[in-house]
This record gives structure tokens, sequence and C-alpha cells, in this order.
């Protein structure tokens, strides 16, 4: 890509704010170069949209966002849901299915994130767990249940955790035995935890949701990413950045390496165009 790229998205954690949750004086500076421009911004995020709003009051612009690794796209300047992609109860019955099997004698726990329509929407309606998802659930912000109940409703996502393994770990387990035709199995942090979602939803279906919104191809974008939900994101896009700090599939797959998050590697990348 010679020319300036008409769509720029970019993972959170771990790429576009710093170790300190923090979004540099200077990237902040580049993407409103950016937007000024005439290209597009946006955020493909793990997180739910009701946790973007520290990574958004850093920010003078209210890009729309992908969430939950693509299952849920969201405005918010209106505070609005645009689109959104559910696990069904039988999906998430069959996944449960699986991880009972693979992890059988090792303690682990279920969540679900439930859509909601607001970043608003209260936590314990929305982000609902099992016990044995935390050790402390019953005195964590979020709502509590047993799996049966938890699975009963359509979600964005369906996360399995288990503290004595890594994420790397249940990965190879579980994700071998899932049918890609059911679910999509990913991670984005190495703690334990596992993330599924509707069939071919991930970043890159967000990030071609926005494209068609933006009227532009993955030609004309760059994507930034560190964990492995931002695989296809970088892959999708005409140029895939991967940070110093990514998992080393991430650095086999990009274009591009640029520096760490907390060296400005966004910025960096950016400033070449804007």
């Amino acid at each position: 890509m010679n020319a300036a790229p008409r769509l720029i998205i970019s993972d959170i954690d771990g790429t576009f704010i710093t170790s300190a949750g923090r979004v540099t004086d200077r990237l902040r500076t580049v993407i409103v170069r950016a937007v000024e421009s005439g290209a597009h911004f946006g955020l493909a995020t793990g997180r739910p949209h009701r946790w973007l709003i520290p990574v958004l009051e850093q920010l003078p612009i209210a890009p729309v966002c992908v969430c939950a690794n693509g299952a849920v796209v969201y405005d918010p300047a209106s505070d609005r849901v645009l689109h959104a992609y559910e696990l069904t109860p039988a999906a998430m019955a069959e996944v449960v299915e699986v991880a009972e099997r693979v992890l059988a004698g090792v303690p682990h726990g279920y969540g679900v994130e439930r859509v909601g329509s607001s970043a608003l929407d209260p936590e314990e309606e929305c982000f609902i767990i099992t016990p044995e998802y935390n050790r402390d659930a019953w005195d964590s912000q979020f709502g509590v249940t047993d799996t049966q109940t938890l699975i009963s409703q359509p979600a964005a996502k369906l996360l399995v955790r288990c503290s004595s393994m890594t994420s790397a770990q249940m990965f190879e387990l579980i994700a071998p035995e899932v049918d890609p035709e059911l679910a999509h199995v990913t991670y984005s942090m190495d703690e334990g935890l596992i993330e599924v979602s509707c069939p071919g939803v991930d970043k890159a279906a967000g990030a071609r949701y926005l494209a068609e919104r933006y009227g532009v191809t993955a030609a004309d974008a760059i994507a930034f990413g560190d964990m492995p939900n931002d695989l296809e994101l970088l892959r999708w896009a005409g140029r895939g950045v991967a940070m110093a700090n990514a998992a080393p599939m991430l650095h086999d797959a990009a274009d591009h390496v640029t520096a760490t998050n907390d060296e400005y590697g966004v910025a960096q990348v950016l400033e070449r165009w804007f």
C-alpha cells in the first residue's frame, strides 16, 4: 500500500492503548489528522461496547467500533448497536459439551456476553457467569447463574475460563473439537480464557461491515493488532500490521511489524501518510 489508507482499523488492548491504558498524544494527533484528511477510523476489540468508555473518553472523535470480536458493531455517537451476530442456545450447548469433555477433571467455568442496546446497560444483565468462572463471582458486579440458565438465551460471546491453564493450552484442546460451521473459537489474552462467537464472525467480519458502510475495499484498509483474535483482521486488510509485542502467529501473518504499543507503534506507521 503506497497510497494513504482510506480505512484505519485498530485493536485496542496491546495495540492502540499503552500498557497503562492510555491513548498517547502522538497517536491521538495522527488519528485526528487522518480523519481530517478524509480517512475513516474504527476500533476493533474483543471488549463489549460497555467497556469502551475509558478509551473513547480519550479521543476527540467517536469512531464506530467493532466489539466482542466482530459480533457487535456499535456507534458511540448515537449509543446504538448497529449490527449484531448472536450464538444460539443450541450452539452454545454443543460448545459447552465439548469443553466439559476436554476439560474433564480440571476446574473451569463459563460466561456469556449478551448484546444489550446501550453502553450504559447494567453489567449484571449483560455479562453473566457461572460461579466457577470467578472465585469471587458472588461479590462481583456480574450476573451469576448456573450453566444451563447461562446458555438458555442468545449471546454475542460464550467464554470458557480455566485459571490453571493458558489460553493457548485451552485453545489447543477446544478449538479442534468445535466444528467451524458451529462456532468460531479464539482468544485475546493468555490468562486461561477462550472466546466463542458465531461461525464466520470475527474482527474481519466487523471490518467488512465498516468497509461497506464507508464505501471502501479491503485493499484500501490498514489494520493493527497483537493477539490471535486479530489474525483474520490483519489478513483481511490490504495492509496488516502486527505490533512488536504481538503473538508470533501475527508476526507470521502480517505485512509489516511495527514497534510495541508502548513505543508509539500505531502512530509510527500512520505518520507515513498523515
